[in-house]
């Protein structure tokens, strides 16, 4: 077992001193509760940024509630390239305001719009309710993307933990031309086999943010039907084929049952022709990310993923017809 990041241990003790229970021990509702009281315990004051207003999607059971941000220092004429966040909570928890800051952040590291989304939970709503949503929202997005203030041709698809899941899953539709194709994927320890099979899930993660006993109290909800769990939308890893997909940035924290779902993923998608980065932190854990407080290294790691982030959309900039056409000139 590698070892553990000082900060995380510091606050799972605090965790442990309090007496806080794991997820698994709390009924749905009051799990949704606590995890929505959290944000201003551990995670540091949003950023501020140029505009954020909320805006709705029609979805398959009505509306889906959004939220846009646009990067501070922007104009808002400019057309930004956009990035369709897909919030964590083992698609039983978390909202709009549960990832308010990590959106805030990456729109201002990537200098992007930011749409979130808050799709339907389980188990009121188990698969494929919350993906459908999802589907809804990025459908939206593309096919307004100029009323919005977002460029057509640069939109990507990101996510944490069970929305890492969700957003792996769209940028398989948009390769597959089932939805417009994402320029890039964001998969920050994504969940991509429900299977719940690999060595990680065997590893000692007793105590830590998310075990294999959460990770199979969140399936259990989601997925309830076990025969449903090699759908590829529900485990991406299973599709016959991941060529073609957009180029992704995979982050894997070592104490986290994902872990090597998370890598595996990541090396079959370099295997098999895209582009990836691949970033491993052995001594950290899981939902690292919207634990600013306490894991003084997330703010770093954010910082990396909008720099990944806006190198693709600069990228794809150079490569669109008309900045080709200007350069000709």
């Amino acid at each position: 077992m590698t070892a553990v990041h000082p900060d995380v241990e510091a606050m799972l003790a605090a965790a442990r001193a309090a007496g806080t229970p794991p997820f698994e021990a709390m009924e749905p509702a009051v799990c949704r509760a606590a995890y929505a009281a959290r944000p201003p315990i551990v995670q540091e004051p949003r950023d501020e940024v140029a505009a954020m207003r909320d805006l709705s999607a029609e979805g398959p059971a009505g509306a889906v509630p959004l939220r846009l941000y646009r990067a501070l220092g922007t104009d808002e004429a400019e057309a930004l390239p956009g990035l369709l966040y897909l919030h964590g909570g083992g698609w039983v928890l978390g909202n709009l305001e549960t990832h308010d800051a990590i959106c805030c952040r990456l729109a201002n590291e990537a200098r992007c719009a930011v749409v979130a989304v808050d799709y339907r939970l389980a188990p009121e709503h188990p698969f494929p309710a919350g993906l459908d949503d999802c589907i809804a929202a990025y459908s939206h997005v593309a096919r307004e993307a100029r009323a919005l203030g977002i460029d057509p041709n640069r939109i990507a698809v990101g996510g944490d933990s069970a929305g890492g899941n969700l957003a792996a899953v769209l940028a398989l539709m948009g390769r597959d031309g089932t939805l417009p194709p994402a320029l890039y994927q964001a998969l920050l320890y994504p969940a991509v086999d429900l299977g719940m099979s690999t060595d990680s899930y065997g590893a000692a993660t007793a105590g830590m943010t998310v075990t294999p006993a959460t990770m199979r109290y969140f399936v259990d909800h989601y997925v309830p039907d076990p025969d449903q769990r090699t759908d590829w939308r529900v485990s991406p890893i299973r599709a016959a084929s991941l060529a073609g997909a957009p180029p992704a940035l995979v982050v894997t924290c070592g104490h986290d049952p994902l872990r090597d779902e998370g890598r595996l993923y990541a090396a079959r998608l370099e295997r098999e022709g895209v582009p990836v980065t691949l970033l491993h932190m052995s001594d950290q854990t899981h939902g690292m990310l919207t634990l600013t407080k306490p894991i003084r290294t997330s703010a770093g790691v954010l910082a990396f993923v909008g720099a990944m982030l806006r190198d693709a959309f600069r990228v794809a900039a150079a490569r669109s017809p008309a900045r080709q056409r200007e350069a000709a000139e």
